[in-house]
């Protein structure tokens, strides 16, 4: 088993939803997908948080294993998003953003730490996941998150984030305006030869696509029969996913396919409450049970043509 360094946002969400409000939840791109690796391997976040973080999430982290000594604590306000979701809960709304010290934050990796095989940068400024990928020493596999905002304004530097990573982790707006091509599959092609060998385009309530050399793959998302709060899910999604590689220790065809069945088994959990609540809870007995439940659903017959 390998450990996961994890680099990205921990913040406070104030979110509403068609099924009621939270103020305050624990989120941030770090805080979701270091929880959902922590279910498969160690994990090693790497964040800042103001004066205002609380105690008891901080305990809640380590309880699950995480290492938090990369997690500073500067004077300021930790980082703040308030949203709603509205009937379309793919389109969040934001009403108010405050950085704090996250404005600030110049991830430094320190000890041993740099030797950490796996990697996850969730979509922080692609100038910061440089800097973070300056600092490792010759890590085995490196996952890229993103967003619009950072195709748009800082693609140059993005690009050159992208060729030093092993796999990228995408929508399909963000494929499109990455590569230009309209057609899904013609983009997942032109991105790998940005430099990531992997693809994986998540699709949100329709699970995701993984794009392999000379291979793809599809896994349906888990069939919920409700959804309380969407958000972070995609964050959740890829922590479980280098969390589950990482526990294997190594990368092949096989264990990339169960990874992504891993990634859309855990956000499942996500969505189905406010911020972190409900990943927090998560236990490997209740993901075995939606496992089973899941591969009795995908099962694909065969066709006699």
């Amino acid at each position: 088993m390998s450990e996961v360094l994890i680099v990205g946002s921990v913040a406070y969400d104030g979110l509403k939803t068609p099924y009621g409000s939270a103020e305050r939840a624990l989120g941030g791109a770090a805080t979701y997908s270091s929880l959902a690796a922590s279910l498969f391997a160690p994990v090693r976040m790497v964040g800042v948080v103001g004066d205002d973080f609380k105690k008891a999430d901080l305990d809640m982290l380590k309880r699950h294993k995480i290492n938090t000594d990369l997690v500073t604590h500067e004077k300021g306000k930790t980082f703040y998003w308030k949203g709603y979701y509205e009937n379309d809960m793919a389109l969040a709304h934001t009403v108010k953003l405050d950085l704090g010290v996250f404005e600030r934050f110049n991830p430094h990796i320190t000890g041993k730490a740099r030797t950490v095989p796996f990697v996850f940068l969730a979509a922080i400024h692609p100038d910061l996941q440089m800097t973070v990928l300056k600092q490792m020493v010759k890590p085995k596999f490196v996952v890229l998150d993103t967003r619009d905002l950072w195709i748009n304004i800082t693609k140059p530097s993005l690009l050159k984030v992208l060729k030093k990573t092993d796999l990228a982790v995408v929508n399909d707006q963000e494929i499109r305006l990455l590569t230009g091509e309209m057609h899904l599959m013609k983009g997942a092609r032109a991105l790998q030869k940005m430099g990531p060998k992997i693809v994986i385009v998540k699709k949100g309530e329709h699970g995701a696509m993984l794009f392999g050399p000379g291979w793809t793959f599809l896994s349906p998302a888990v069939p919920l029969d409700y959804v309380v709060d969407p958000t972070g899910a995609g964050d959740t999604f890829a922590g479980a996913f280098i969390g589950y590689l990482a526990r294997a220790g190594k990368v092949n065809e096989q264990l990339l396919k169960q990874a992504v069945i891993a990634g859309n088994l855990v956000a499942s959990y996500t969505v189905q409450g406010f911020g972190t609540k409900s990943i927090a809870a998560l236990n490997k007995a209740k993901l075995k049970k939606r496992s089973v439940d899941y591969h009795r659903f995908a099962s694909i017959p065969k066709v006699k043509i």
